[in-house]
């Protein structure tokens, strides 16, 4: 479903064409085609009200199919099709629209465009690119490294620099980065846009992880943040198809040109610190930019100015922020966590998986493409964030409760019951205890429930009350040695029931 949320906004929002869809989208035209007709006719634009679930998109555009047992259907001409689809403004769906009224009971469009398909086998035709002003950003990292010398121990290790060619004009960007992680490769983008002081209309990159979550001939899926940045800037993302060169030329060009005249001519200099060399890049890439070219009998400069930037979009008042997306199960203390800090979610999704987007600033976590939570930061790597409005009304609506735990760990024995009364007396909202608590009962399904009582025993004795300290405990068959002779003797307690009840 995020592929056909994705579809409508560069057909609606975009306003791209099919072929481009299909490709930033890895997905066939037919299918494009597919889930723009199922759209019109269940009269979805763009964008989607708020509350559009996946599930509720689904049930609109793929309604139950009829039964099978159709009468044979008359096919075209393909050899016309053929001939008619080399005629400029003519389309697949034109073809399809005049067969269909000339036959009413005929094939649907996905299955005659799949027919046609089948039928004409096209051959690997090499063709000539030709790139409109201003429409592709070809992006990729070089493969050959930048050095960096430690001021205090001299190492001398490698940094990767991303490079970025305009189709058009190729007017080149590069700049030097730590890594070629998910950060740097975004980071690197905002500012080949900055660079630029405009927007192209499609990315063009490499099946990168940092790009493309998996890349392969099947279902290459392009990474949720790279996704994000291309929303946020409303761009379209075409991957280059893997091992296609040719659909990346212009960056393979730029990036030897970078490594020609910009990062060999810095083979033997000494840089300190990422700034310093990145400064180094930007002269010589801009003294490349401006070297004229003997084919246009130009500079890439000059052709950027004239060509590509009066066709390019205006960038947006406010800046691209990083984030990072996850998938996170709802636990049924109804928090997820992030770096060790808990956040809350409604309790009503206890159990099921979510996707989380991590900034800076926010921690948001949404649910078939629905935002359900959200909350600023945490800087803690422990605690919880809870609002009250996720908190159930009634704990017996909940999958698990105090009393229900309390009553596992009776049956387990009284130091296991203290225990647990301990851990939820401690926290300042009780369902905050139910991982914990989870946590140590479920190891009696490992050790056994006397060797989890003697453990609590000695927890309970020496003022444990983690998690982490009952697994030790029993890793390290400390609940069968003796307890300290200082250990306090249990409190009396409703919950702990005494030596006469055995």
């Amino acid at each position: 479903m995020k592929k056909i949320r994705e579809v409508l906004r560069l057909r609606y929002g975009q306003i791209s064409s099919v072929h481009d869809i299909a490709a930033a989208c890895t997905l066939s035209t037919s299918t494009v085609h597919e889930y723009l007709y199922r759209s019109e006719a269940a009269g979805l634009g763009w964008p989607l009200p708020e509350e559009t679930t996946d599930e509720d998109l689904e049930r609109t555009l793929f309604p139950p199919r009829r039964r099978k047992g159709e009468p044979e259907r008359p096919l075209p001409d393909f050899a016309r099709f053929r001939a008619e689809l080399s005629r400029k403004g003519v389309t697949l769906k034109l073809l399809w629209q005049e067969y269909a009224r000339e036959n009413p009971d005929g094939y649907g469009y996905s299955r005659l465009a799949d027919l046609y398909k089948e039928w004409e086998k096209k051959s690997d035709v090499r063709m000539l690119q030709r790139h409109n002003g201003g429409e592709k950003l070809f992006v990729d990292f070089a493969g050959l490294k930048a050095n960096l010398n430690d001021p205090e121990t001299g190492e001398v290790r490698e940094v990767s620099v991303f490079v970025s060619t305009m189709g058009s004009s190729q007017m080149v960007f590069a700049r030097a980065c730590h890594g070629e992680d998910l950060r740097s490769w975004l980071e690197a983008h905002v500012l080949a846009f900055e660079f630029y002081g405009a927007l192209p209309m499609v990315l063009v990159p490499d099946n990168l992880k940092s790009g493309v979550t998996k890349a392969c001939y099947y279902d290459p899926t392009i990474n949720q943040a790279y996704a994000e940045l291309a929303r946020f800037y409303e761009l379209t993302v075409l991957p280059a198809r893997v091992r296609k060169p040719r659909d990346k030329a212009k960056v393979e060009n730029g990036v030897q040109q970078v490594e020609r005249w910009v990062l060999a001519p810095l083979r033997d200099r000494i840089f300190f610190s990422l700034s310093e060399l990145n400064e180094a890049i930007a002269s010589l890439v801009e003294e490349l930019n401006h070297r004229i070219m003997k084919g246009p009998n130009a500079s890439r400069a000059e052709l950027f100015a004239s060509e590509d930037l009066p066709a390019m979009k205006p960038l947006p008042e406010g800046r691209y922020v990083y984030a990072e997306w996850k998938t996170a199960k709802i636990a049924p203390d109804y928090h997820i966590e992030i770096e060790g800090h808990k956040y809350s979610v409604p309790y009503r999704f206890i159990g099921k998986k979510v996707d989380v987007r991590i900034s800076p600033q926010t921690v948001e976590v949404f649910e078939g493409g629905v935002k359900i939570s959200s909350h600023p930061r945490s800087p803690s790597r422990r605690g919880f964030t809870t609002q009250d409005s996720h908190m159930p009304e009634k704990h017996a609506n909940a999958k698990w409760t105090p009393a229900r735990l309390t009553r596992w760990a009776e049956s387990i024995g009284p130091h296991t019951a203290w225990f647990v009364e301990r851990v939820l007396s401690s926290k300042e909202h009780e369902e905050h205890a139910f991982r914990t608590i989870l946590g140590v009962l479920r190891l009696e399904k490992n050790y056994s429930g006397p060797r989890l009582e003697a453990a609590c025993t000695r927890a309970n004795a020496v003022g444990a009350m983690h998690y982490g300290n009952v697994k030790s405990i029993l890793e390290k068959n400390l609940d069968q040695a003796p307890l300290p002779l200082n250990a306090p003797p249990t409190p009396p307690h409703d919950n702990v029931r005494g030596p006469d009840y055995y």
